[in-house]
């Protein structure tokens, strides 16, 4: 009953910005599952298609959709990924083209492959960060330029989340100071790679597909940044069996080296600790999070 009346809620708030927005031709708003963030819903239309709608009921700043539109029209206009039509977006509300469920299949993941390696190996850049800062969720995602990869990544995707109290409350002192080491290493850990536009939260639920069948993507946090960062994201969050594929096919078309995946949990240390700093409910990512850094804690004297 909870749950239902709070559905309920979410939907007359989305209409109530809708119609505050101007789109007085909504008929109703059904929920939408998948987001962890903000509201998220379906509206309806008289006398057009149906749209895909989300709100934040206090948006944590006035960019928040305006600069994920941003990143749909970077990947599609700079990577050639398809994206959904932005219809609107303000500092309430983001409305985009209704895109459709993705398909169970093999012959998809692959397609996916081709597509973000095209996105990756096009968009090459000689520095890393972007024009402005956007958005993981509530908090915000830090791209201040940076000409060294390995800085970029230890200040604006590992150290910043330091301080973040619910960071602070599942990580000791030393797993904090093993965080601090890891970054010291990471030109003996990672290779030295290029930066190119990222996805830059790129889960399962955050591929979708086109009218046409092929893959779409959403919610994006866009950046110049190694191109594994996406990729690890895909490896690290349950992607579905048909996925397999993906890897295989991927790791053939950008010429990955046979250790790509030794490296994974190290590159998504970023997004666990997003998630870590954003969810009460971590979906395990503190125990992923110690258990990367656990060779990087200080050693105690007769242990």
């Amino acid at each position: 009953m909870t749950a239902r009346f709070e559905a309920r809620g979410s939907t007359m708030f989305l209409l109530e910005c809708l119609y505050r927005a101007g789109m007085d031709d909504v008929v109703t708003v059904e929920p939408a599952t998948g987001g962890f963030a903000a509201l998220a819903g379906i509206a309806v239309r008289r006398d057009a298609p149906p749209v895909f709608v989300k709100a934040f009921t206090e948006p944590p700043a006035d960019d928040v959709f305006v600069a994920e539109a941003e990143g749909l029209a970077a990947l599609r206009e700079l990577g050639g990924m398809a994206t959904p039509e932005v219809i609107l977006a303000n500092r309430e509300l983001l409305v985009l083209q209704v895109l459709r469920p993705r398909p169970s299949s093999e012959t998809f993941w692959e397609q996916l492959a081709h597509a973000l390696a095209g996105l990756h190996t096009s968009t090459t850049h000689p520095r890393f960060g972007w024009h402005r800062d956007n958005w993981l969720g509530r908090r915000r995602q830090r791209n201040t330029w940076e000409d060294d990869g390995f800085a970029f990544f230890a200040q604006h995707r590992l150290l910043r989340w330091l301080g973040q109290p619910r960071v602070d409350a599942a990580l000791d002192a030393d797993d904090r100071r093993a965080l601090e080491r890891l970054c010291d290493r990471l030109p003996d850990l990672l290779p030295d790679r290029p930066a190119c536009l990222t996805h830059g939260d790129l889960w399962a639920s955050n591929v979708l597909a086109a009218a046409n069948g092929r893959p779409a993507l959403i919610d994006p946090a866009v950046s110049y940044m190694w191109a594994e960062v996406d990729l690890a994201h895909v490896w690290s969050t349950a992607p579905p069996p048909e996925a397999q594929r993906f890897f295989a096919v991927y790791a053939e078309l950008t010429s990955l080296d046979a250790g790509w995946q030794s490296r994974m949990p190290i590159v998504q240390l970023r997004q666990h600790l997003a998630v870590l700093a954003q969810l009460d409910d971590d979906w395990g990512a503190g125990d992923q999070v110690r258990a990367t850094l656990a060779p990087f804690r200080p050693r105690r004297q007769g242990i």
